[in-house]
């Protein structure tokens, strides 16, 4: 299969060049209503939208509560009203003004359910492991005025407890918790292997949800003891 083709001039549907600042600025023409006037144009815009619906009945399997197989990304009132309710996805474009508006004005709905719905659960062996990993959730949200991002999300190949953000930085946190230190801390859990676990699982939580590339990320420890689930520390592991 060829990846590269012989052209002589490239049209852009539309009124803006956006190749204007590259190597192949020279063979742009931008032409109003392309996809009317020039059939190799209309073609393309063909192929284009049948490749959008079938990527938008995608993501309405993954993101039902959005309608994408409805409205198909256009901003319907129906797709707004999903925004508001639901929360912005990470497939939805922050640079976009109106998604830029809603997260203005809506600064929680950033926050997806796709990353906190009941499918990305990790069942823990006891509900206490829950419990103590909502316990530093509210701590935090409450001390440290972070938003979570996610409650532990799994996948086939890594888990993470809490993923959490704060002005420029991502966080991820592994939660530690004993009923007694008895046998030493939570926190003497965190070996270097385990923090080779949770890099690499911050690394390919990134790498699957670019919109937080542009953070600074970074790991984190919880520790919770006793039978009221205290929260004992919370630090960055350097």
């Amino acid at each position: 299969m060829k990846t590269k083709q012989h052209f002589d001039e490239i049209v852009i549907d539309g009124t803006v060049n956006f190749l204007r600042d590259t190597p192949l600025a020279d063979h742009v023409t931008v032409l109003k209503k392309a996809d009317l006037l020039i059939p190799e144009v209309s073609a393309a815009s063909i192929i284009a939208k049948v490749a959008r619906d079938r990527y938008m009945i995608d993501l309405a399997t993954k993101y039902p509560e959005y309608g994408f197989e409805k409205h198909v990304g256009y901003g319907t009132a129906l797709h707004k009203q999903s925004l508001l309710t639901h929360g912005v996805c990470p497939e939805h474009r922050r640079s976009f003004r109106p998604i830029r508006e809603i997260l203005a004005a809506n600064p929680d709905s950033h926050t997806c359910p796709s990353l906190n719905t009941d499918n990305n659960i990790k069942h823990t062996a006891t509900s206490t492991g829950q419990t103590a990993e909502r316990t530093v959730i509210t701590y935090l949200e409450n001390n440290l005025n972070h938003t979570i991002i996610a409650h532990n999300f799994k996948t086939k190949t890594y888990e993470i407890d809490i993923i959490s953000t704060s002005e420029d930085k991502i966080y991820f946190t592994e939660v530690k918790y004993r009923k007694t230190s008895a046998r030493g801390t939570p926190l003497d859990q965190i070996t270097p292997e385990k923090q080779a676990q949770m890099r690499y699982a911050a690394q390919s939580f990134l790498s699957s949800h670019r919109e937080f590339t542009h953070l600074q990320p970074l790991l984190a420890a919880a520790s919770v003891s006793g039978e009221e689930y205290h929260v004992d520390d919370w630090f960055v592991i350097l």
